[in-house]
């Protein structure tokens, strides 16, 4: 069995929406099971709720995310970024496109030092993330 390393992103009640917004960018199969269809539901307020979300895209691209219910402490922060990289300018840029929209980029996509091209946004859903396009190797 191959070990994998996924990012799992924990949202307050936009789990559903963030997960459907990122199969926008990504494509992929979106997978979604509620607290209510697993009857984890500790207040019927949950049932709707995303207690576990997988986007699984064809390029092997493996995102998860899920909705902290009202009573279990979530603090939304810069602790984490998810980075995108890789040599397909076209698909890394049109990533880079969708992610940005309604987001705020900080750091924006163009030729850093060490020769690729390299972008840092924070998406409308508070998460970050870093793109790193490879450059021509420096002879």
């Amino acid at each position: 069995m191959v070990s994998r390393l996924n990012p799992y992103l924990n949202f307050r009640d936009t789990a559903r929406q963030a997960m459907e917004f990122y199969q926008s960018v990504f494509g992929g199969k979106l997978e979604i099971t509620t607290f209510g269809q697993f009857n984890m539901a500790q207040d019927p307020s949950e049932n709707d709720k995303v207690m576990h979300a997988m986007l699984t895209v064809p390029n092997g691209f493996t995102l998860m995310g899920s909705d902290t219910p009202a009573r279990m402490d979530l603090t939304q922060g810069n602790s984490y970024t998810i980075s995108l990289s890789g040599d397909d300018d076209a698909e890394l840029r049109g990533y880079w496109d969708k992610l940005a929209a309604g987001g705020s980029v900080s750091m924006p996509l163009e030729k850093a030092p060490w020769g690729d091209s390299f972008g840092q946004l924070t998406d409308k859903f508070g998460v970050g993330w870093l793109v790193n396009i490879s450059g021509t190797p420096q002879a």
